[in-house]
């Protein structure tokens, strides 16, 4: 299908970069997704890649590392929930003006509208990623309409990534994607700037006014995937058992916070419970804690869990999706059942009652394991390898005389 759609354009030398354009449903601070495409097109722009970024809906704040970066970004300004059809036009122009030679989709929406602008335009690959276990909406239901609109649509991408091996079995199962187009590219993570610094730990740990205290932290949107509920009553439970001062840190917002704060309020953890909204000093505050803790019951490739572990924290995690790839069990960290309170809750005062020395050693383990193996760098390779891969044309075989 590559040589149709490219014909006239002259792919990158071998090896060498060329212009990569990045569409992704949002792209605002706080989703792991999101985080990935930043993460990928600063990567690549520190190659010598030409890199652009569209976002579907209107982007809220950025990073601060894209100031100056010199990436391209522009939006389609979609509201969420609302299929416009011109849409599809704005892209189409938005592609011919900047000229990729690799258009690279982020999660489902972009996925599909990625693959019903490609016939107009003449981008040479087209790579589709998926960032779930499954192609859930952030605020649940059904998933047959988008695995429908995804199967009917793969005639037009050259390649469908998933994030780990267990939304890769999912979308086979399901019938998203044929096995003969499917690739597992994990998330990577910056190891150079998460990573535990002491005198870091020592300042955020006074900012926040934590003294001696145990600190928990979760961060991540306040949706009924993350299932927060789980996560309260189960501090609860650690709280009422162990001996140990804790408290809960959450960095995040979303459509369910005032329920979370609710259900906090009603437990009477108010004191032990610290709502931090969202930040952008990510991570200095996990720094700050002793371990972090994942209550979800769907999940792709967590970005939080693998700065996490490059943080050097112990993790108490819910065994879905690729936790278990990230997570270690008894090594990096302990897994719980999807929605056991009461495991959660053990695993929680199991990891409370470690001394200092064997905490760290899960730590140390942990951040070992994400820098071998999600490194950002040696994500990008792989990434790098795919798109040359995809712009190289096949050899022409020759007849005999």
């Amino acid at each position: 299908s590559r040589s149709q759609h490219s014909a006239g354009r002259t792919a990158p030398s071998a090896g060498r970069p060329g212009r990569i354009l990045l569409l992704s449903t949002n792209l605002g601070i706080g989703g792991g997704a999101e985080e990935q495409v930043h993460q990928l097109a600063l990567e690549l722009k520190s190659r010598a890649w030409t890199v652009g970024i569209v976002s579907m809906l209107a982007p809220s704040p950025l990073p601060v590392e894209f100031e100056g970066a010199g990436i391209d970004i522009g939006t389609l300004n979609m509201k969420r929930g609302v299929a416009d059809l011109r849409k599809v036009t704005q892209l189409a122009s938005i592609i011919r003006r900047f000229r990729p030679d690799v258009l690279h989709s982020h999660m489902t929406h972009a996925n599909i509208l990625a693959r019903v602008v490609r016939p107009l335009t003449k981008v040479p690959a087209l790579i589709c990623t998926l960032h779930g276990a499954k192609m859930h909406r952030v605020k649940g239901g059904s998933t047959r309409l988008r695995e429908l609109a995804h199967r009917f649509t793969d005639r037009w991408a050259d390649v469908t990534t998933t994030i780990c091996h267990a939304a890769a079995e999912s979308c086979l199962e399901d019938g998203a994607v044929p096995a003969e187009k499917i690739m597992v590219v994990p998330n990577g993570v910056d190891t150079g700037r998460y990573l535990p610094r002491p005198q870091v730990r020592e300042r955020m740990r006074a900012t926040l006014n934590l003294e001696d205290k145990f600190a928990w932290l979760a961060v991540g949107r306040f949706e009924l995937p993350k299932n927060y509920a789980l996560m309260i009553r189960a501090f609860s439970f650690a709280l009422q058992s162990s001996r140990r001062d804790m408290v809960l840190l959450i960095c995040g917002t979303g459509s369910m916070q005032p329920q979370v704060e609710a259900q906090v309020r009603k437990l009477g953890l108010d004191t032990f419970v610290r709502f931090l909204g969202v930040r952008r000093d990510i991570p200095d505050v996990m720094n700050a804690a002793d371990a972090f803790v994942l209550s979800s019951d769907t999940e792709g490739l967590p970005m939080v869990l693998l700065q996490a572990s490059a943080s050097g924290l112990p993790i108490v995690a819910t065994a879905v999706g690729g936790n278990s790839e990230v997570v270690q069990h008894n090594h990096t960290g302990y897994l719980v059942p999807r929605g056991d309170a009461l495991g959660m809750s053990g695993a929680m005062e199991r990891m409370c009652g470690l001394n200092s020395f064997d905490r760290a050693r899960l730590g140390r383990a942990g951040r070992q394991f994400t820098h071998e193996n999600f490194g950002i760098g040696h994500v990008v390779d792989i990434w790098e390898q795919l798109y040359h891969r995809l712009l190289t044309p096949p050899p022409v075989s020759k007849g005999k005389c």
